[in-house]
């Protein structure tokens, strides 16, 4: 089993742009929004404004009292803000501990008591909504908010003018950044990644855009709180990259953004590309100039990679999919092409990174793993994170010696590729794949946008639907798009906008299936 040596170089976060910067000052860095803590930066930085900028609010927390080895939470309003915050309290050699906005109160309160009394940054608009009635003073060590004029707080504006400091370099083996899993069966886990595990899932991504000749400009639709969007900065602005940052992702919005910057590779969530469809029959062609289209997140429907692959009049354009886990960073690849999307079977997410990473499946009940009997999908990757925050118990469950069990059931064909075939915890008894059933019926009826099974009340296959513009459905199309999956129930149509999701915008299926038993019971 080759395996290339595990970096012994930290990637801190803190000094990313600035080294950055120490090579392409000048790299355009474009924002679709205005910062909280500095509206007057405006939308058009450069890679050493950003990097000054960090630098800046390093200081400023200093100021305020945070120090080496603390935690400081951040949760606030969805902003690119977040970003900078988080490298700058890298920096100084504090631990960011990043928290979804969806996050209700409740969930934060009991996160930031697991933490024991971190900084908090957050803004007005959470301490007058998710957090009223919330005693900061017994949760939290401080409270700082980005303008004046909130009590109790300490604001980043009064601390203008701070001296620099030079950066704290902490151990590679220290805890650097805090991320969290969805939560969806309780309070969610409090993941910690250091920079050395931070630059093992850095490195697959680094040598993927190596192969890209020149420079392309990257636009970005990611999470502000994932780990994903601190890795493909750190790749993107050491490579001298143009970044497009995009906080509203609503089709109208980007078009004409992407007709101004025309960008040549882009990244955003599955439901993003989805809702982005729309953009391939725009008449600014706004993806005419895209030449890699890049999925992380979680499995894109074939028909959607397809279409989108439509959108490009560049020569060869190709959408990378990347399988991997907040817990691990990317694991499994493969891409499509014009030719292969429409017919690829979307439950085939590729081979391991070679050298980088390696996966195994282990039979569940004794069988072979195969398409009719899944096993557990393991990994090894030098990108794994180290623990879950003071819940040491619950990550070593997830070890198998070395391995790390990603919670995925599927197989590996004859070539070595990874099929994965459901969530372990989404499993439906007489379906061999939710998610392969979902990527068909997806591929029959255009008027879908989503298609999700979940168990209904009685377990069985229960279809949510949603569709273009929320038009009802026509049941005649529907029984003929799922005439060989007879065991389907009737469909239940909803907007696409109330299925629960998570801080990536997965879609959450054990929450969509509790509200819809709860919604059929009343119903009864």
């Amino acid at each position: 089993m080759l395996h290339l040596p595990a970096s012994r170089r930290p990637l801190r976060l803190g000094t990313v742009p600035e080294e950055a910067a120490a090579k392409h000052p000048g790299t355009p860095l474009t924002l679709d929004h205005d910062m909280d803590i500095a509206p007057e930066a405006g939308r058009e930085l450069t890679t050493a404004r950003l990097a000054d900028l960090i630098d800046d609010m390093a200081a400023r927390l200093w100021a305020a009292g945070v120090r080496g080895g603390e935690h400081i939470a951040l949760y606030k309003s969805h902003n690119f803000d977040i970003y900078v915050l988080a490298c700058a309290a890298s920096r100084i050699g504090a631990v960011p501990v990043l928290l979804s906005p969806a996050l209700d109160g409740d969930t934060v309160v009991a996160l930031l008591n697991r933490l024991e009394r971190p900084h908090l940054i957050t803004d007005a608009g959470k301490l007058a909504d998710e957090l009223s009635g919330v005693d900061t003073e017994r949760t939290t060590s401080s409270v700082i908010v980005p303008a004046d004029g909130v009590p109790g707080t300490l604001s980043l504006a009064s601390l203008a003018g701070s001296p620099r400091r030079a950066p704290v370099l902490l151990d590679g083996n220290h805890p650097a950044l805090m991320t969290h899993t969805s939560g969806t069966t309780g309070v969610p886990k409090l993941v910690v990644h250091t920079a050395l595990s931070l630059r093992g899932r850095y490195r697959p991504q680094e040598h993927l855009v190596r192969l890209i000749r020149g420079t392309e400009t990257y636009a970005v639709h990611v999470s502000f709180v994932h780990s994903r969007m601190y890795m493909a900065l750190a790749v993107m602005l050491e490579h001298g990259m143009p970044v497009v940052v995009i906080e509203h992702g609503e089709p109208e919005k980007v078009a004409p953004l992407f007709a101004r910057t025309r960008p040549g590779i882009i990244e955003t969530h599955p439901n993003s590309y989805v809702e982005w469809e729309e953009l391939v029959d725009h008449p600014l062609r706004p993806l005419a100039n895209v030449k890699y289209f890049s999925g992380t997140f979680d499995a894109i429907h074939p028909p959607t990679i397809h279409k989108l692959l439509s959108g490009s009049r560049r020569r060869n354009a190709l959408f990378f999919q990347f399988y991997g886990q907040s817990e691990c960073g990317p694991l499994v690849a493969r891409w499509y092409t014009r030719k292969n999307a429409g017919k690829a079977n979307g439950r085939c997410l590729g081979y391991p990174l070679p050298g980088m990473t390696h996966v195994r499946v282990v039979p569940r009940g004794g069988k072979r793993p195969s398409k009719s009997s899944p096993g557990f999908i393991e990994v090894l990757s030098d990108g794994r994170a180290v623990n879950y925050y003071a819940e040491e118990a619950r990550y070593q469950e997830e070890l198998n010696g070395r391995w790390w069990r990603t919670g995925d059931v599927g197989y590996r064909d004859r070539l070595g590729r990874v099929h994965v075939l459901d969530r372990a915890v989404d499993v439906i008894p007489n379906v061999d794949s939710t998610l392969e059933v979902e990527d068909a019926v997806l591929g029959r009826l255009d008027e879908l946008i989503e298609l999700v099974l979940v168990p209904g009340p009685d377990n069985e296959p229960l279809p949510v639907v949603c569709t273009k513009g929320n038009v009802p459905l026509d049941p005649v199309r529907w029984r003929g798009a799922v005439a060989d999956f007879p065991a389907l129930a009737d469909p239940v149509q909803l907007p696409l906008s109330e299925l629960p999701r998570t801080a990536t915008m997965k879609v959450q299926r054990i929450e969509l299936a509790r509200r819809l038993r709860e919604r059929l019971e009343h119903a009864g």
